[in-house]
């Protein structure tokens, strides 16, 4: 391995802008769902959280732990139906499923970049 490493380079990685649409999609579905105020606070605040933390990851891509938390929102996202009691609204339901498994699955294809990227900082006096 050579004694150089490759700058990170902020706002690049296609996996925390995948993140941060899939955030704003979540926080507007209650524009064109069906909602109770529960189900739409919920879609909201998950959907502005997975937003702000992906936009936080392309800032600061060699921060690790912002993809796990990107990870924990698709599985809350995902099981909100259920938690907050909305599986019978069969729109929310499904945005909450297909937006939480995604953010999920996009949060953990970013974790080896995210790892490489900490090291590459790691590297760099």
């Amino acid at each position: 391995m050579s004694g150089t490493s490759t700058p990170v380079r902020a706002w690049t990685r296609w996996q925390d802008w995948a993140e941060v649409v899939l955030g704003v999609v979540a926080v507007l579905s209650p524009l064109w769902l069906d909602t109770t105020n529960i189900v739409m606070w919920t879609m909201i605040v998950l959907g502005a959280l997975i937003a702000l933390d992906g936009l936080f990851s392309l800032a600061m891509p060699g921060v690790v732990y912002g993809e796990y938390v990107q990870v924990v929102l698709g599985v809350l996202l995902f099981i909100s139906p259920w938690v907050m009691g909305f599986t019978d609204m069969t729109g929310a339901m499904w945005s909450s499923f297909v937006i939480g498994a995604l953010t999920l699955v996009v949060g953990l294809a970013a974790l080896p970049a995210a790892t490489t990227a900490h090291r590459g900082m790691a590297g760099q006096h």
